[in-house]
């Protein structure tokens, strides 16, 4: 019975089975699509929720407000902290159960290395000229900043330049030379010569006299700069003297902040592989330890003391020289080394005019390769920094606190001189408070008293290696923790004209201590050399009793972000909170970067990584969230789909229902009938639409689609059997007579229609059932269309923002989208396939009309305005249902995303109903061949 029904009605068979087909293909593809989605977005995650460390344990206090009320940990903040953590709570954390790794940073401060860097002015010489001077007036570009320097001199001459030393043997020159005798600065020569570079660079106060009333002659004794400023660019200008024809070079007197900082070598190298990044020498190891030569070996007095260090290859600041070259007009070449060689020669060359020959420029990271060569460093003074100070602006941005400017004072010895060679960056705008740590005035000693009575001399820094850390291993940039121990952040212009200020370049450190972006750490050295250092200090600071700065932890047992790895991370962070409360333990596991908007000036707006905690499990609940409701609903309108398609075909087979009826059938004959006709349609689309999802999958480069294809086969087999559940139980509801007797609605009051339009609106009143069925699907359509809209974007604003997040969108987008579409879809061809069988119930009645004389432009006229009013009570509905639904999910949902929630859902109404009325084109043709004699004869 079931196959002789299939066979003899074909065509509705066929309907059937393509919305079948349709159905379970779009809901197996869905799904399918939304898993492999779902699979490739967890595992970006696991693949890059893990960084170097898993725990970031911090002094007390060290949060900010910022970083508390946002959930993020400040970049660049290791440069900002010097101390906090004493030796016994790390000790006491590093052995703290399920801890790996626990290695310490002690950041000590800045040493400033001084260096110099060569500036080549030889295609800038006078060929003919036996002696010459060439000046350079360099500017500093560095950052956001241009700064003026000293001018600095190369003296060149034909003439040889000699050593000797004078009669007492305390000074010793090799800058001599011969010339022109005058008899006003006879009596400053040494052995017969001009020293032509002590003046100029040793003493220029134009002393004709010292001590016994004698003549002024180059000697060791310091000249006293305590009334200059630490920022006098005549205090770094240089003379640089050399022998010879076509080869000149003029050497600037640079310095170099470095970061020193304490690490625990076997620690940092387990952390992240620090001993791999070794280029020469050795690295650190837990034996080394401060040593103290005997007076024999010392060379800066009786016990001069050590530490061991490392040093970086690369040089963490960032600037470049830029000089107009002049050529001076020095007048009797005869004579110049009288006027070099007497206590005016700073005078005499200032007074020089110049005439500019030409542009030099070079960069400042050539003077750091020059300080590599140098084995040991010392440690009169270091500097420390406080953190930056933020603050959020009405707009969501971050603008940061500036600092006064600083006090020449930082820059000062015990004697009250000047420091040489002061980056002129530390002129700029400060973000940072800077304190100077001036060391006792024991060096050498072995031991200290009077003032410095207590404490202890201060080391020298001896070089056992150094390090590369472009050699150190790489963690994926979408999880990269805050470990500026060493790489500074990445901080980058964030508008146009802070671009062009960088010369379309990221923002580097530079040498001002206070600037925003600090130098991370460039040389390292051992825990048990950190009392040396902080103990050699004049006055005492936190260092002496609390010197560890951070403590980065890897946990054991931790692979990811799964449960068990996160409840290892939380009870090691829970372990470190119960014993020291007041520190600021962070969970760094599952992180990412998010980057920020960071206002510095009025001019000056820079992006930079901040770091987002937990971003890996935020993406991997609003992934499971997404999943889930993606399935219901795309279950829901697959089934709602088939549903109608079957509701309709019962209502078309009224009369045949009825003749069974009539003829002795039960109510669960004809329910075994519907539901046996509906089930070998649902196993034949089934089929097809196995073979079809392969070819989809295959094309949508979805993975093992064959496996997800035979799914196909069940899944329309279910579908058409539960959504003709509800089809078939109505049809075993009628009666005999009910059955075959024609749907006509009861009369009700007559009301004139005047116009087609509103006998199709009077239509669609007056059999709400079936105008009620049209709409449904397709309310349902764009209701499941806004909500799925929705958690698209709520879970794009959820795990967006981060770069692991972006990334992760940027996967899910295309799967989400497909999906949204694709209920659409199914929404406006389940309200298409009702109205067209609607159009076949209708037949009489528009037989009837055609036969009273209206044309078949009236008539189509009359089939679209049903299909358009159908359209339109369907999608408002769905679009009202839909926004509903929506807030019954929480208005974090709508965040930031009203105007497209709100508008989409009228976008898919307007686009419902030209779909609905393109879909009626192949009905309203049909409706020319409507013969009334037929169909009124047959009723």
């Amino acid at each position: 019975m079931i196959l002789e029904q299939l066979r003899r009605r074909r065509g509705r068979a066929l309907a059937l089975a393509a919305g079948i087909l349709v159905a379970s293909t779009s809901f197996t593809l869905l799904t399918a699509t939304v898993d492999t989605s779902k699979a490739t977005t967890v595992g970006t995650v696991r693949r890059n929720a893990r960084s170097a460390y898993d725990v970031l344990v911090r002094p007390p206090n060290s949060q900010t407000d910022v970083e508390r009320r946002s959930g993020l940990v400040a970049p660049n903040f290791l440069s900002g902290t010097f101390g906090g953590i004493t030796m016994n709570q790390y000790r006491r954390i590093e052995g703290m159960a399920g801890i790996d790794v626990a290695a310490p940073v002690a950041n000590i401060g800045y040493l400033m290395v001084t260096s110099t860097v060569t500036v080549d002015v030889s295609r800038f010489l006078d060929s003919k000229a036996s002696r010459q001077i060439l000046r350079i007036n360099p500017t500093l570009t560095s950052g956001l900043g241009t700064y003026r320097t000293s001018d600095e001199y190369v003296y060149l001459t034909r003439s040889p330049l000699t050593s000797a030393s004078s009669p007492d043997h305390l000074f010793e020159s090799d800058t001599l030379e011969k010339g022109t005798v005058d008899k006003a600065t006879q009596r400053y020569q040494l052995k017969g010569k001009y020293d032509v570079c002590f003046y100029f660079n040793g003493d220029k106060t134009e002393r004709t006299r010292f001590n016994m009333e004698l003549p002024m002659k180059p000697n060791i004794i310091a000249e006293d700069f305590s009334e200059r400023s630490p920022f006098d660019p005549d205090l770094s200008s240089r003379m640089n003297c050399q022998s010879g024809r076509s080869k000149a070079t003029i050497d600037v007197p640079v310095g170099y902040p470095v970061l020193l900082s304490a690490v625990d070598p076997a620690a940092e190298n387990r952390l992240v592989g620090l001993g791999s990044t070794i280029t020469s020498g050795r690295m650190l190891t837990e034996r080394d330890k401060p040593w103290t030569l005997p007076s024999s070996k010392s060379i800066h007095g009786q016990h001069d003391s050590y530490i061991p260090a490392l040093l970086s290859n690369n040089p963490l600041t960032a600037g470049t020289l830029s000089a107009t070259v002049e050529r001076l007009d020095i007048g009797d070449p005869a004579k110049l080394p009288s006027e070099l060689g007497n206590p005016t020669a700073d005078r005499f060359v200032r007074g020089l005019h110049g005439t500019r020959v030409g542009r030099v420029r070079v960069d400042l990271s050539k003077g750091y390769q020059k300080a590599l060569d140098e084995d040991s460093f010392t440690t009169d003074a270091y500097w420390t920094v406080g953190p930056v100070t933020y603050r959020r602006t009405p707009g969501g941005d971050l603008t940061v606190q500036a600092q006064p400017p600083q006090k020449p004072g930082l820059w000062v010895n015990q004697n009250q001189q000047p420091f040489p060679n002061v980056p002129e960056e530390n002129q700029g705008r400060q973000y940072r408070k800077v304190t100077s740590h001036i060391s006792t005035e024991c060096v050498g000693m072995g031991y200290c008293d009077n003032i410095d009575s207590g404490r202890l001399p201060s080391p020298f820094v001896r070089l056992v290696g150094r390090y590369d850390t472009g050699k150190l291993p790489g963690f994926s940039p979408l999880s990269q923790a805050p470990l500026e121990t060493y790489q500074p952040p990445q901080v980058t212009a964030a508008d146009n004209a802070t671009r062009a200020a960088l010369h379309d370049k990221p923002l580097r450190p530079d040498r001002n201590l206070g600037g925003y972006v600090s130098p991370p750490p460039t040389m390292l050295t051992t825990m048990k050399s950190i009392t040396a250092l902080t103990k050699s200090r004049r006055f005492p600071s936190l260092q002496d009793t609390a010197p560890v700065s951070a403590i980065r932890i890897r946990v054991a047992g931790v692979t990811g972000v799964d449960a068990a790895s996160r409840a290892r991370v939380n009870a090691v962070a829970g372990q470190i909170r119960a014993a020291y409360p007041r520190l600021q333990v962070d969970v760094t596991i599952g992180s990412s970067p998010a980057p920020q908007t960071v206002t510095l000036n009025a001019s000056a707006h820079v992006t930079e990584p901040w770091v987002a905690k937990g971003v890996a499990l935020r993406i991997l609940r609003a992934v499971d969230t997404k999943s889930a409701v993606l399935f219901v609903l795309v279950l829901v309108v697959c089934a709602l789909f088939l549903g109608q398609a079957a509701l309709a075909s019962v209502r078309s087979r009224r009369t045949e229902i009825g003749t069974l009826r009539c003829l002795g059938w039960s109510g669960g004959e004809v329910l075994r009938l519907v539901l046996g006709e509906l089930a070998a349609i649902g196993l034949a689309a089934g089929a097809a639409g196995a073979i079809l999802a392969y070819v989809l999958g295959r094309l949508l480069g979805q993975p093992d689609a064959g496996t997800k294809s035979l799914l196909v086969l069940p899944v329309a087999f279910l579908l058409a059997t539960v959504a003709g559940l509800i089809p078939a139980w109505l049809a075993t509801r009628l009666g005999p007579m009910e059955a075959i007797r024609p749907p006509v609605a009861a009369a009700r009051r007559a009301r004139p229609v005047r116009s087609v339009a509103g006998l199709a609106m009077l239509s669609l009143l007056r059999m709400r059932g079936r105008t009620l069925l049209g709409a449904a699907g397709l309310a349902l359509g764009v209701a499941a269309f806004t909500i799925l809209l929705a958690l698209t974007l709520g879970f794009q604003g959820e795990v967006a923002g981060s770069l692991l997040g972006n990334a992760v969108v940027a996967q899910a987008r295309g799967a989400d989208y497909v999906s949204v579409a694709l209920s659409l879809l199914l929404g406006a061809a389940g309200a298409v396939d009702v109205l067209i069988i609607s159009q076949r119930e209708r037949a009489t009645d528009l037989a009837v009309l055609r036969a009273t004389g209206w044309t078949n432009r009236e008539l189509a006229m009359l089939t679209l305005y049903e299909g358009i009013g159908l359209a339109l009570l369907g999608g408002l509905s769905g679009a009202v249902a839909g926004v509903a639904g929506v807030l019954s999910l929480g208005q974090g949902v709508l965040h930031g995303h009203l105007l497209a929630v709100a508008g989409a859902p009228l976008l898919a109404t307007l686009a419902a109903t030209v779909l609905v009325g393109a879909a009626l084109t192949v009905p309203i043709r049909g409706l020319s061949r409507i013969a009334p004699a037929h169909l009124l004869s047959a009723d």
